[in-house]
C-alpha cells in the first residue's frame, strides 16, 4: 500500500489489488443502492434546485458551530474559534487533514512521511490527549509512540463536511484533557446533500495528483425516504505514490493508499427530536523505516447522536451521544531485523513477515442540556452535563509481551460541569466549572486523578447602530486539567534497536494543569461598503501557563539519585529514560481571521504569532512543538455570474526559536473553480508553484528532516445528479 520499489513490490502489487477490489464492490454496492431507489420512486422526479455559486462563501462564520453547544456562530463566540466549510473545503481539495487545516491560525499538523497518519497541533500543544480531536462525537485517542508522529488521527477529507476549531482550553464542555483545543470533524449528511426538492442525489468527483502522483475517487448518494427519515453513503479512495521535494529529490516512503466510507442516516421521531446513527470506516496503508515495515491501519467508527427541543419548552435542549471506535494498525517486518530484546536485552532476529499489532477500544458517553430561563433584566444559557471515556489499549510485539513504546493497559475519565452564559443588552459573561477524574491500570502500575477547573470570560459590545455594532472585546480566564496517558505513565522495557537502555514507568505522574488567559476582539458587519457584502473578523492574545508538564526525560545511571540502573551488556549505555512532570511551561502568542465577501470578490487574512519555551530546575529551554508563525493572505474574484472562481493564497512561515533545520519560507498556491452547468464542475489547484524545498518544523528532528512536496497540481472534475 504506496510501497517503494525493491523487496516490497510484490506486496504493494498484492495489497493494492486487493485495495482496488474492495473498491470497486464497494463502489458497485452504492450505484446499485441509488439505482434501486431511484427506479422504485412513484412520483415524478422534481427538477434539481440549481445551486448558488458562492453561497457558501458568503455565509462563512455565520454557521453554527458544532462546539459552542448553545447554537453560536463562530463570530457570535467569544473564544478563538474557526470553521472550514462550504466552498473553502472544495477549493483546498484536500488529500490529508494537513491540507485541510491550511490557514487557520494557531493550528499545525505533524505528519512526516507517513501523510496519512495525522497529529494536530494547536497553539504548540499535541499527542496524548493534549488537542481534543472528535468526528462525529467520536474521540479520537488512537496512539503509537515512537521516533516521530505520537497521536495518529485518520480522517478523509472527502467525508467532511465542516471542521470546528477551538483553541485554548476553554471548550471545558467537550471532555477531559484538550488543554491545546478541540478540533471536531462534522461528516457529510443527507439534509445538507440534498436539495430541497430533491428525493435522491448522487455526486461523483475524479482527481488526478501530479506530485505524489495519484487519482482519487469520491462517491457520494444520499435518499430521502420521507420527510423523517434519510440516508447518506460516501465512498473514498486514494492511491498516491511517492512525492518529490522543491529540489526534485524522491522523499521515499510518502506514499499511500486509502479506502473508506461513511454511512450516516437521521431519523426523526417527533417534530421536535431527531436521532442521528452513522458508521465510519478506514482501511489505509503506508510504508515506514525505508521501507523496513509496511503498515496497515482499520478503523471502524459507530455513533449515535439523539437530540430533543421544544421551542415551547425553553428548559430542554437535550444531548446525548455514543460513541465506539476500534482502532487496529499492523506494522509488518518486510525484512530480517537485527534487534536487542526488550526483556533480556540480548541480541535477536526478528524474521520478515513478523508483525507488532497495536488496538484501541474507546468507548464514550456524552450527555448534556441546556436550559433558557431570564430573571429580571438577565438572560440565561445554563448548560449542564457529563461525560465519560474508556481506552483499552492493547499492543503484541514479535518478541513477546506489549510493545516496549505503547504498552498495554486502561484507562478511564469521567467528568461533569455546568456552565451559565448571562446576557444584558451589551454585556455578556459565561461562568463555567468542571470536575475530571481519572484512572488507569497496567501491567507496571496504576495511578488515578481528580480536578475541578474553572473558566470565566466577560464580554462587552459598547457600540449601538452604524458599522460599529458589530464590535464586541472579551477577556477570558480558563484552566484545563490533562490526565497522563497509559503510555506516558506505564512505558516499561529496553530500547530495542541501536543501543540498549531502560524505559522506566512511573505511575507517579501528575496531570498537567492549563491556565489561559486571552484578550480577544470580534467584529461583525454586513452591507459595510454596500448591500450584499460581510467582513468577520477575529483576533486574539493568549498566554497559557502549563504546570507539571510531562515530557519524556533523559536520566543518568551514575546519578545515585535518578533511580536508573545499568547493567553491562551487548549494546547497553547507562542512561534511562522516563516520562516526568519535569518542567513548567510557557506559551503565549497573537491569532488574526479576517474574510471579506463581496460576491464578485473575496479576500482572507489569517495571522499566527507564537513563542513558547519550558523551564526545568531553572533553565530555560524551547519547546520543540511549537510550530512556525506564519501569515496567510488570500484573495479571489468570481466571474461568470459566479460560475467561475480564480485566486491565490501566500503564506509566509518563519520558523520557531531553537529550531536548528528550519528555514523561513513562502507559499504561493493558486486555485480555480469553473461551474460548467448546475452539475457539472471542474476545479484546479497548484500548490507551492514556485517548488520551494521546505521542512514543516514539526515534521522532522535535527538529524533527519521530512522535506514537504515541491509544486503539485490537482485537476478534479465531479458530476451530480438527483431527482
Amino acid at each position: 500500500m504506496g510501497l517503494a520499489s525493491g523487496d516490497s513490490a510484490l506486496l504493494r502489487a498484492g495489497r493494492a489489488g486487493r485495495c482496488s477490489h474492495a473498491f470497486l464492490l464497494a463502489g458497485t454496492a452504492v450505484a446499485s443502492f441509488f439505482a434501486v431507489v431511484a427506479s422504485a420512486q412513484e412520483r415524478e422526479p422534481v427538477a434539481a434546485e440549481p445551486a448558488q455559486p458562492g453561497q457558501a462563501d458568503t455565509t462563512l462564520l455565520d454557521r453554527i458551530t458544532i462546539i459552542s453547544r448553545t447554537g453560536e456562530t463562530p463570530i457570535e463566540t467569544m473564544a478563538s474559534v474557526s470553521q472550514v466549510e462550504g466552498e473553502q473545503l472544495e477549493r483546498r481539495m484536500a488529500s490529508t487533514p494537513q491540507d485541510l487545516l491550511f490557514s487557520v491560525p494557531g493550528v499545525s499538523v505533524q505528519a512526516d512521511s507517513k501523510r496519512v497518519a495525522s497529529s494536530v497541533n494547536i497553539r504548540g500543544l499535541q499527542d496524548f490527549g493534549r488537542v481534543a480531536v472528535i468526528v462525529d462525537g467520536a474521540r479520537q485517542n488512537f496512539q503509537r509512540s515512537g521516533h516521530g508522529t505520537q497521536s495518529m488521527v485518520f480522517i478523509d477529507p472527502e467525508l467532511v463536511q465542516q471542521v470546528d476549531v477551538i483553541r485554548g482550553p476553554v471548550a471545558n464542555t467537550y471532555g477531559s484533557g484538550a488543554i491545546g483545543g478541540v478540533v471536531f470533524f462534522d461528516t457529510k449528511d443527507a439534509e445538507d446533500f440534498l436539495l430541497p426538492h430533491e428525493t435522491y442525489a448522487v455526486s461523483t468527483t475524479g482527481r488526478l495528483e501530479t506530485n505524489g502522483p495519484g487519482w482519487t475517487n469520491s462517491t457520494v448518494g444520499a435518499y430521502r425516504v420521507t420527510e423523517s427519515f434519510d440516508v447518506l453513503g460516501n465512498i473514498v479512495w486514494r492511491d498516491n505514490s511517492d512525492y518529490r521535494d522543491g529540489s526534485g529529490d524522491l522523499s521515499e516512503g510518502t506514499g499511500f493508499d486509502v479506502l473508506s466510507g461513511l454511512v450516516k442516516s437521521t431519523i426523526r421521531p417527533t417534530e421536535n427530536s431527531e436521532l442521528k446513527l452513522g458508521w465510519m470506516g478506514a482501511d489505509d496503508g503506508w510504508v515506514e523505516g525505508l521501507d523496513r515495515y509496511d503498515v496497515g491501519l482499520k478503523q471502524n467508527t459507530f455513533t449515535a447522536r439523539y437530540h430533543m427541543a421544544d421551542p415551547d419548552q425553553p428548559w430542554l435542549d437535550l444531548h446525548v451521544n455514543t460513541a465506539y471506535s476500534r482502532t487496529g494498525l499492523d506494522q509488518t517486518f518486510l525484512q530480517d531485523a537485527a534487534q536487542y530484546h526488550s526483556g533480556t536485552g540480548m541480541p535477536i532476529v526478528i524474521p520478515a513477515g513478523s508483525r507488532t499489532t497495536y488496538d484501541l477500544d474507546t468507548l464514550g458517553v456524552d450527555v448534556w442540556n441546556t436550559s433558557r430561563f431570564a430573571t429580571g433584566p438577565l438572560d440565561h444559557e445554563l448548560t449542564y452535563g457529563g461525560d465519560w471515556l474508556s481506552d483499552d489499549v492493547e499492543t503484541e510485539s514479535p518478541a513477546g509481551g506489549s510493545d516496549v513504546y505503547t504498552p498495554s493497559g486502561k484507562r478511564r475519565v469521567w467528568g461533569a460541569y455546568i456552565q451559565d452564559k448571562i446576557r444584558f443588552d451589551w454585556f455578556e459573561i459565561v461562568g463555567a466549572l468542571r470536575y475530571d477524574s481519572y484512572s488507569l491500570d497496567g501491567a507496571s502500575g496504576e495511578s488515578s486523578g481528580d480536578r475541578l477547573s474553572p473558566r470565566l470570560t466577560v464580554g462587552i459590545s459598547p457600540f449601538e447602530g452604524g458599522a460599529m455594532s458589530g464590535l464586541q472585546f472579551y477577556g477570558t480566564y480558563a484552566e484545563g486539567y490533562r490526565s497522563p496517558t497509559v503510555t506516558e505513565t506505564l512505558m516499561s522495557g529496553l530500547h530495542p534497536n541501536g543501543v540498549v537502555f531502560p524505559f522506566l514507568p512511573n505511575p507517579d505522574l501528575r496531570p498537567e494543569t492549563a491556565k489561559t488567559w486571552e484578550l480577544g476582539i470580534n467584529y461583525g458587519v454586513d452591507g459595510l461598503f454596500h448591500g450584499d457584502d460581510r467582513l468577520r473578523l477575529k483576533a486574539a492574545y493568549f498566554h497559557n501557563d502549563i504546570s507539571d508538564y510531562i515530557g519524556l526525560r533523559e536520566l543518568s545511571a551514575f546519578d545515585p539519585t535518578a533511580g536508573c540502573p545499568f547493567v553491562p551488556g551487548p549494546g547497553r549505555i547507562p542512561i534511562c529514560n522516563r516520562y516526568e512532570n519535569f518542567a513548567e511551561a510557557r506559551i503565549q502568542g497573537f491569532e488574526l481571521e479576517g474574510i471579506y465577501d463581496a460576491g464578485a470578490y473575496f479576500g482572507g487574512l489569517s495571522v499566527s504569532l507564537m513563542d513558547g519555551y519550558r523551564v526545568s530546575e531553572g533553565v530555560r529551554e524551547d519547546l520543540i512543538d511549537i510550530p512556525s508563525s506564519q501569515v496567510t493572505a488570500q484573495l479571489g474574484v468570481r466571474l461568470l455570474e459566479e460560475r467561475l472562481t480564480l485566486g491565490g493564497e501566500v503564506q509566509y512561515n518563519a520558523a520557531p526559536d531553537g529550531n536548528d533545520y528550519a528555514d523561513d519560507y513562502t507559499l504561493v498556491n493558486l486555485f480555480a473553480s469553473y461551474r460548467a452547468t448546475d452539475n457539472f464542475r471542474f476545479d484546479l489547484r497548484a500548490d507551492n508553484i514556485f517548488d520551494v524545498k521546505y521542512a514543516h518544523p514539526l515534521n522532522a528532528s535535527t538529524t533527519t528532516p521530512v522535506y514537504e512536496p515541491g509544486i503539485n497540481i490537482k485537476l478534479a472534475a465531479t458530476l451530480r445528479f438527483g431527482g
